[in-house]
């Protein structure tokens, strides 16, 4: 009970081989990782470098109607008990 049989030994094998799927696999997934990396970096030196400032227009925007409407009248009544 204590050691390992070939059984146990064959079903290690199995896994491992599920794991790293032959040959290959280890050396693009730290590829992938890399490249993962390196275009990390580059977006970080994109961030850094200074933003020109933003164009004016040269028409002036005029405001909504919405803001320039006169408040309503406040007449003063109690709000309406809705209970």
């Amino acid at each position: 009970m204590g050691g390992l049989s070939i059984w146990h030994w064959l079903i290690v094998l199995v896994v491992a081989l599920l794991l790293l799927g032959g040959r290959g696999r280890v050396s693009s997934m730290m590829g992938d990782l890399g490249k993962g990396i390196k275009s990390f970096k580059q977006s970080m030196a994109e961030d850094d470098t200074p933003k020109p400032p933003p164009t004016v227009p040269d028409a002036k925007m005029s405001a909504p109607d919405a803001l320039n409407a006169p408040f309503p009248e406040n007449n003063n009544k109690p709000p309406m008990n809705q209970g």
